[in-house]
């Protein structure tokens, strides 16, 4: 067996990230705002102080934890049809962004 099929399913470091691409993709980004906004609407705990973000808007404060890596969640990814999967954390993702194409830090 090829060594590509043995990997871990939580990576430490950027090179074990396996499936999909080494950063956090434009429609990951878009749910896990759109999940938080949705809580923080809902009346779920700020993980920031509102009066960092500048704002009371829970779309706005949702941006703001996604981007800064503030929320503890981890992306699954897996690939059709060989049933492989991958659970990487977020903060990795967002790590492996700002290393490669600068990141999107909002303050």
């Amino acid at each position: 067996m090829e060594e590509d099929e043995f990997y871990s399913a939580y990576p430490r470091v950027a090179e074990e990230i396996k499936i999909g691409p080494p950063m956090l993709t434009k429609y990951e980004r878009a749910k896990l705002i759109g999940a938080r906004a949705l809580q923080l609407y809902y009346g779920a705990p700020p993980l920031v102080d509102p009066s960092i973000v500048g704002s009371l808007d829970p779309v706005v404060i949702a941006r703001y934890e996604v981007d800064n890596g503030l929320l503890p969640v981890t992306i699954y990814r897996y690939q059709k049809g060989t049933g492989r999967g991958q659970a990487i954390p977020l903060r990795l993702l967002l790590e492996v962004e700002r290393r490669v194409v600068g990141g999107r830090i909002y303050r």
